[in-house]
């Protein structure tokens, strides 16, 4: 975890899918590569077609029978804290049309427990995939997030909650257990559009987009958790600036042109929303106005509709949607982003879907990523 408001911290995400052992993996590469954290998702359901799930698509159907079959992230964050030491765990993230924010405040107290560093409750709004196909209510959901976030808060402060929202009532309810010192849960939001932002600085420990933003962009979206921070009597530094960053990087440019050759990483330009596509000329093949993630239903999906989908998939959307380029071109994407704000960078190697030893060169300049900003951050 970073000591100062200068320093830059470099994480990266663990999988969710059997077996443990592939997660156990993760938490000690980064524990003996000195990054700062290991954020793992919150899913019922996984942005790859069970459909298309087989070796074709990713080696990694060889080890994942099914790309749905999900661990529920806070077992594992407790099982992985064993073995963690210093390395911050987290969500990144959950929601709560599914996790009461009651219940989630009693999950990382008892997470705190287990760590050696705050744990890190990410949370957002929602995403379809992992609400409609199960009944969970969707309606008004920032409006129920802002709510969420408020009685996380009292929770967290270890006081009767008391509350009556339009979502959540609370009676005087107590909740006695709490963090042990210096060890309080971190709340980062996974926001991008004005009112998440605003909520952001009002309510959280960190700003966490997971959508690709430009260094100018980023900055742009920062002023406005700022600004909102400041307005709610809050120290706009004390909030981490986060960014969930996809690489895909190879020693050569003729090494990206054969990752970017790879189904699944084409796959990968269906998840940005119609805008992005938009950008380059290009209309999204499941619909204008299409948002992407947020509301992809991929178990709807068969074979032959990703198969087509992805064959319109064009490369500027991937250079626009992904970090790609040599190690050191990707080192400079990066640091353009942390001068415009960024100072924990949650860095996924996408190249993992291609191969094992893609997967290998992509940890690795995972590793060395986090080496040189560390080193730049410390000189500063």
């Amino acid at each position: 975890m970073p000591d100062s408001h200068n320093s830059f911290a470099v994480g990266t995400l663990a999988g969710v899918n059997p077996p443990l052992s592939a997660a156990r993996f993760v938490v000690r590469m980064a524990r003996l590569g000195k990054l700062d954290s290991v954020l793992a998702p919150d899913h019922l359901i996984s942005v790859f077609p069970r459909a298309i799930w087989d070796t074709d698509f990713t080696p990694q159907a060889k080890a994942v029978r099914s790309p749905d079959e999900q661990f529920d992230y806070a077992p594992l964050l407790a099982h992985l804290a064993a073995g963690a030491g210093k390395v911050q765990l987290g969500v990144g993230v959950t929601d709560p049309h599914r996790r009461h924010p009651v219940l989630l405040a009693q999950t990382f107290l008892t997470l705190a427990h287990m760590t050696k560093v705050p744990p890190i409750l990410g949370i957002g709004s929602g995403e379809r995939e992992n609400l409609d196909p199960y009944g969970f209510s969707w309606n008004r959901p920032v409006d129920r997030l802002e709510e969420a976030l408020q009685v996380l808060r009292a929770a967290l402060a270890a006081e009767p909650i008391e509350f009556s929202g339009r979502h959540y009532t609370i009676d005087s309810a107590p909740m006695d257990l709490t963090a042990p010192a210096d060890r309080m849960p971190q709340i980062w939001i996974g926001a991008h559009g004005p009112r998440m932002l605003e909520l952001t600085g009002r309510y959280a420990d960190g700003w966490y987009p997971w959508e690709a933003l430009s260094p100018d962009e980023y900055q742009r979206r920062l002023k406005v958790v700022h600004t909102a921070a400041r307005a709610a009597g809050r120290d706009p530094e004390a909030i981490v600036p986060a960014q969930m960053i996809s690489i895909l990087t190879a020693r050569t440019p003729s090494g990206i042109r054969r990752l970017l050759r790879a189904p699944a990483v084409r796959y990968l330009g269906l998840l940005a929303p119609d805008a992005v596509w938009a950008r380059h000329g290009a209309k999204h093949p499941f619909g204008e106005g299409f948002r992407g993630l947020i509301e992809l239903m991929p178990h709807q999906l068969t074979k032959a509709e990703v198969q087509a989908a992805i064959a319109e998939v064009p490369d500027e959307v991937l250079h626009d949607w992904l970090v790609i380029g040599t190690p050191r071109e990707v080192l400079a994407r990066i640091r353009a982003l942390a001068d415009a704000g960024l100072r924990h960078a949650i860095v996924f190697p996408t190249a993992a879907l291609v191969s094992n030893a893609d997967a290998a060169f992509g940890y690795g300049v995972v590793v060395w990523l986090a080496a040189r900003l560390r080193r730049q951050s410390a000189s500063a």
